[in-house]
């Protein structure tokens, strides 16, 4: 139990803690059921064990939610930046888990009550559970959904409120028609399998300032992404390079992205990002909008820094328990800080519309497509390698 992850209990526990206890409870004791007398057809989900060992496993299907609930088959599945740092054992969550939480699926079934849903659709799965009924979905606050415990998510097993992985053959969706996003005709499932976080995450750190007029009194039209400050950094950085290619679709003049590792900083010029080294950084030069995607306590203190008068800073937050930041001078010079995670759901409609459009290409920052029957060799390698996002999708 390191600090981290003392407080993601914590949070997970806040409230609705019975419901949760009870839902570990209940997977337990179905899986114990299962194996000794199956009523269910089997099926395989790809288990991430200690050491970054991916393997398959064959476990009975999830049964069909009712009502308002459906079965999916994910065809494209992708890595979020923080799966390397799982894989490693260096993430609050406890391991064995189901991996995966970004996924494009093909409906299969649904539930008694689903109308707008229907077999044979090709959807983005939201990697947060959420209703669509409650006042905070209601409010776009799908993170925060009240119907279930907090953090109830795909792919993080025990710590996520153990909902499956999105690399299986199946995966019960309790929400169909609040939860699943059809994709738009003629897209490639495995362009905005990531539209089911990464993408999401990146939309909702700049397009508040930039769309129709928002952050105009502080010309936040420029841009400065703070990614890792060491190379030594466990996260992959699709996250940064979808931050710049969204910052620059919405209408940015100028998006700079400062990172340690020269990969990414060329990865980022071919999109048309101006890549800075940390050390060529000029600290006068500072930006009315900051993102922090580093992940750690110095990459947000940069970020703040960084930040002009009247600025806003925005963090896609970090996995330390504590940080310290410059709070005189963000008084000074009237800062805004804003840290948490993203409400993916509500995000989502918005990132198919600039895909649809042309104006954001998320294929662009895909380095591996593999087929997803490769999953755990390929996983494995994005792992222990420098991938920065690699894609699972289903042979045709």
């Amino acid at each position: 139990m390191t600090p981290a992850a003392a407080v993601a209990g914590q949070v997970a526990m806040e409230r609705q803690a019975g419901m949760r206890v009870e839902r570990l409870k209940a997977a337990a004791g179905d899986r114990w059921r299962q194996r000794r007398q199956p009523t269910r057809p089997r099926m395989r989900a790809l288990s991430l064990a200690p050491g970054a060992r991916f393997a398959w496993r064959e476990l009975a299907a999830p049964p069909l939610p009712q009502p308002g609930g459906a079965l999916v088959h994910p065809i494209a599945a992708a890595t979020c930046d923080l799966d390397r740092t799982i894989g490693l054992g260096a993430a609050p969550f406890p391991l064995p888990l189901h991996f995966g939480h970004e996924c494009v699926a093909e409906v299969v079934e649904v539930a008694d009550g689903v109308t707008s849903i229907r077999p044979g659709q090709r959807v983005v799965v939201p990697f947060q559970i959420n209703c669509g009924e409650c006042e905070p979905c209601k409010q776009g606050r799908t993170g925060n959904c009240a119907a279930v415990p907090p953090i109830s998510m795909y792919g993080f097993g025990l710590a996520g409120g153990h909902w499956g992985g999105a690399v299986s053959e199946l995966l019960a969706v309790p929400f169909a028609e609040a939860m699943l996003v059809p994709v738009p005709d003629g897209i490639e499932p495995a362009t905005v399998a990531s539209a089911a976080d990464n993408l999401a995450d990146a939309h909702s750190r700049v397009a508040p300032y930039l769309e129709a007029g928002a952050g105009a009194e502080v010309g936040a039209e420029e841009v400065l992404i703070v990614g890792a400050l060491s190379p030594k950094t466990t996260f992959s950085g699709s996250v940064p390079l979808y931050i710049g290619q969204i910052a620059l679709a919405l209408g940015a003049r100028r998006v700079r992205f400062l990172d340690s590792r020269p990969f990414l900083r060329a990865e980022a010029e071919r999109l048309g990002i101006e890549a800075l080294d940390p050390r060529d950084l000029d600290r006068r030069e500072l930006a009315p909008l900051t993102v922090d995607a580093g992940a750690t306590p110095a990459s947000l203190n940069v970020a703040i820094r960084m930040t002009a008068e009247d600025g806003r800073c925005n963090s896609v937050g970090s996995l330390h328990a504590n940080s310290k930041i410059p709070t005189a001078l963000m008084f000074g010079r009237n800062v805004t800080v804003h840290m948490g995670r993203s409400h993916a759901r509500s995000q989502i409609p918005a990132v198919l519309d600039l895909v649809v459009t042309g104006k954001l290409d998320p294929a662009a920052v895909t380095t591996v497509l593999a087929p997803l029957d490769d999953a755990p060799r390929a996983l494995r390698e994005h792992t222990v390698g420098e991938a920065t996002k690699t894609v699972l999708v289903e042979s045709a």
